[in-house]
């Protein structure tokens, strides 16, 4: 019995110092030893062979299936397009302020295509995959699969089970550990240029070891336009990692409500050292408390920048929703930063009405990598004239635009919460201009 333990401690100890070692340490100095890139390329390597094989096996109507499972194909033009030109192919085409019978045909498909397929449900869900990522299988286009296929599956299986998800598990306790204790001690010492560096050296150190914990292969272009203390950055958001992938370039004071558990003893350690804002359940209700105090940090040019997810919920980072103005009614310097996750590796989306926030970080543990792309775009501000949903909706344009999504004007909240009336209204309006047309002015 006394072997055995001994035998268990030295596999343990072996087991953190390879760890230590291999990850943590290039961790924390911001190098790599090639082990990420080596696993990635025998990745991407083993992915691509997969694909090959399935198009062995499989139909080509399979293979040149869209990457989204629509069930609706809508045209690219817009509705007032779409029903000027239906009413042109009548053979006798209606007056402005006229009204056919048949209008009533073209407003009834939009409903029928609205309420199989809308484009705010299907926000909520994961993306379809085009090919099998040898992590789940996609019924809808692939319904064969090649035993060599199905032996490789079940070898990733292993992989991703019993020797990935311990050292992720592993190491995302380490660095949530470390983030707990740094910080802590961080805020022990008086204000000076020497907490600042020190709360911004163990924040960015314990943001990277848990990036390797999820082994993220994260990609910064156009790093000149990175966020600039006193300034805003707001980004998409597709999942609570999206914070994990941009502090891992740099630091930044977080937004948010006051929690409870580990959640909380996290928050509580994080303000010891960084001046991040954390608001009471109460205080998030007053608008006028929130914004003074952002535009109070925004203020202080010492202040790192505010880290804010305009659009208040996880997307399936397929498209841009719609951003609260809260955001941008604070002033200062909007950083806009666009986020894309490549799909092949891992699901990155949180479904949170589907998963609970444990069951989702065990699912991103057992994937095989974590990749994606972050664009920095340069700085905006608010122009004359121009009010806080006009700067918002052309900071998320831009954003969608350079991470290639969509960009909706739909809120977000809509995945809990009911259609406002004022939503009704306007589509009520658009709908009766419509049919009543340009003319309906000068009929009289």
């Amino acid at each position: 019995m006394d072997d055995l333990w001994v035998i268990t401690l030295w596999g343990l100890k072996t087991w953190l110092y390879l760890i230590l070692a291999s990850i943590m340490v290039p961790a924390m100095f911001g190098f790599s030893l090639g082990i990420s890139e080596t696993y990635m390329n025998i990745l991407v390597k083993t992915l691509e062979w997969a694909t090959l094989k399935m198009r062995k096996n499989t139909e080509d109507r399979a293979l040149k299936a869209s990457p989204s499972s629509s069930l609706i194909q809508r045209g690219n033009d817009s509705m007032e397009k779409e029903f000027e030109e239906l009413r042109r192919s009548r053979l006798k085409q209606p007056l402005g302020g006229d009204f056919a019978f048949s209008d009533s045909f073209y407003f009834t498909r939009q409903g029928i295509e609205s309420i199989v397929e809308d484009e705010v449900t299907q926000r909520f869900s994961s993306e379809e995959l085009v090919s099998w990522n040898l992590l789940t299988r996609t019924n809808n286009d692939f319904h064969y699969i090649s035993l060599k296929l199905t032996l490789v599956y079940s070898l990733g299986i292993l992989i991703r089970y019993c020797i990935l998800a311990p050292l992720r598990i592993t190491l995302a306790t380490i660095g949530l550990s470390w983030l707990v204790i740094g910080t802590s001690a961080v805020g022990l010492l008086p204000n000076g240029r020497i907490k600042t560096w020190l709360s911004e050296w163990v924040h960015l150190m314990c943001y990277r070891i848990c990036a390797r914990g999820l082994s993220a292969a994260i990609h910064y272009h156009n790093k000149e336009n990175k966020p600039q203390k006193g300034g805003i950055c707001v980004a998409n958001h597709t999942s609570p990692i999206d914070i994990v992938i941009l502090c891992n370039d740099g630091c930044y004071a977080m937004v948010g409500q006051v929690h409870g558990g580990l959640m909380g003893v996290l928050q509580r350690a994080m303000v010891r050292s960084c001046p991040h804002v954390w608001f009471e359940r109460a205080e998030m209700k007053d608008r006028h408390l929130v914004t003074k105090r952002l535009r109070d940090h925004v203020n202080d040019k010492t202040k790192l920048p505010i880290l804010i997810f305009p659009e208040g919920t996880c997307v399936n980072n397929t498209s841009v929703m719609m951003f609260k103005k809260g955001s941008f009614e604070i002033g200062g310097t909007i950083y806009p930063v666009a986020i894309k996750y490549d799909l092949k590796f891992g699901d990155a989306f949180w479904n949170s009405s589907k998963y609970n926030m444990v069951s989702y970080l065990l699912r991103m543990m057992t994937s095989w990598a974590l990749v994606c792309d972050v664009w920095y775009l340069p700085p905006m501000h608010q122009q004359e004239n121009e009010d806080a949903v006009q700067f918002a909706n052309r900071v998320k344009s831009a954003i969608a635009h350079q991470g290639g999504l969509v960009d909706l004007q739909w809120d977000g909240g809509l995945k809990r919460a009911k259609v406002k009336e004022s939503f009704k209204e306007q589509q009520q309006k658009q709908y009766s201009s419509m049919v009543v047309g340009d003319d309906s002015s000068n009929s009289d």
